[in-house]
């Protein structure tokens, strides 16, 4: 049954375990540091401009957030990481949030881990991909931003992004641009397969 990506709707924020909602439902996972795009790269995905949350001040998306796509699957938006404003207290709450979600089995259809297209990723990169691959779940890597380098510097980084992330030979990296819309029917072809 095909689905209606216009069909998409807001319905919570979990800030704790007890909020997660578990309904049997395949669920796509997003997760990125906090100025990588990650609103951008949902809104762009549902050709929506404001649907997500795009936050002007970093570190915004706190809690694990649901979003109904077509009453079919979740997208789930994961607080994002690595912003230094944050306190220390702020930081341990996140990765209590994150490790609740990550230890629940059989929670992701498909993990879609956003780095940066322009930059070798962060060690907090490499902690998300690592919680991703041990979930035993798919995933792809969206290098977002890939409109603000050259064609060469990205396929570049991108090897970087690889390398730096120890990914197996089956995870894709995608270059992506949230803003002009490279690689969104990349991402969609993969994010439909898992669902």
């Amino acid at each position: 049954m095909p689905i209606n990506l216009n069909r998409a709707e807001f319905v919570r924020s979990a800030a704790s375990p007890r909020d997660f909602i578990r309904d049997g439902r395949r669920a796509v996972v997003f997760a990125g540091k906090s100025n990588v795009g990650k609103s951008s790269v949902i809104n762009r995905l549902l050709n929506r401009r404001n649907f997500a949350r795009v936050g002007s001040q970093p570190g915004k998306t706190v809690h694990v957030n649901y979003f109904d796509i077509d009453g079919q699957c979740w997208f789930v938006d994961l607080p994002g990481y690595g912003y230094a404003a944050v306190s220390k207290a702020e930081r341990d709450r996140w990765a209590k949030l994150m490790e609740s979600y990550f230890a629940e089995s059989g929670r992701i259809s498909l993990g879609v881990h956003i780095v940066d297209a322009r930059h070798k990723p962060t060690g907090d990169d490499v902690t998300m991909a690592e919680w991703f691959k041990s979930s035993g779940r798919p995933f792809v890597v969206v290098a977002n931003k890939c409109d603000k380098i050259s064609k060469t510097a990205c396929e570049a980084n991108i090897s970087l992004i690889r390398e730096t992330l120890s990914l197996p030979e089956g995870i894709k990296v995608i270059a992506f641009s949230a803003e002009k819309g490279t690689g969104r029917n990349e991402l969609l072809a993969e994010i439909l397969s898992a669902i």
